[in-house]
């Protein structure tokens, strides 16, 4: 997979680990100066937003792979958000965001965040791609 550079205070992933027909995995580490950081750690916001970044990461990819533009997504619902530990600056956090259903250009997504092999947060998107 190739690396993305981390750049501006609001990306949220430095690597695409893995992406398959149905899953898509991304490595970030959690930076000082971040949009989504607080009093030194990773705010809930920032965990949805880096999950529905990883599941427009594996869209993207594999958009290139057919040699097609990346569609624009919209999230239209998160569902079941739970959160057990925020992630400090420092931290490196793996996202996995796997497809559960597809309805036309409806997509319902498992997202899941883990921290040193310990889930930390997971919720349910539903994203319409255009």
């Amino acid at each position: 997979m190739q690396y993305i550079p981390q750049a501006a205070p609001f990306e949220m992933i430095d690597a695409v680990e893995q992406v398959t027909e149905t899953e898509t995995c991304t490595r970030f580490t959690i930076r000082e100066g971040h949009l989504f950081v607080d009093d030194g750690v990773f705010t809930e916001p920032g965990l949805i937003e880096n999950m529905a970044q990883t599941a427009a990461a594996g869209t993207g990819w594999k958009a290139a792979q057919q040699q097609q533009p990346a569609p624009v997504g919209f999230i239209g619902a998160v569902k079941n958000f739970e959160v057990t530990l925020l992630p400090a600056v420092g931290d490196t956090i793996v996202s996995t965001v796997t497809m559960l259903h597809q309805v036309m250009n409806a997509h319902v997504v498992q997202g899941r965040v883990m921290l040193n092999d310990e889930l930390i947060a997971e919720a349910e998107f539903k994203i319409f791609l255009q």
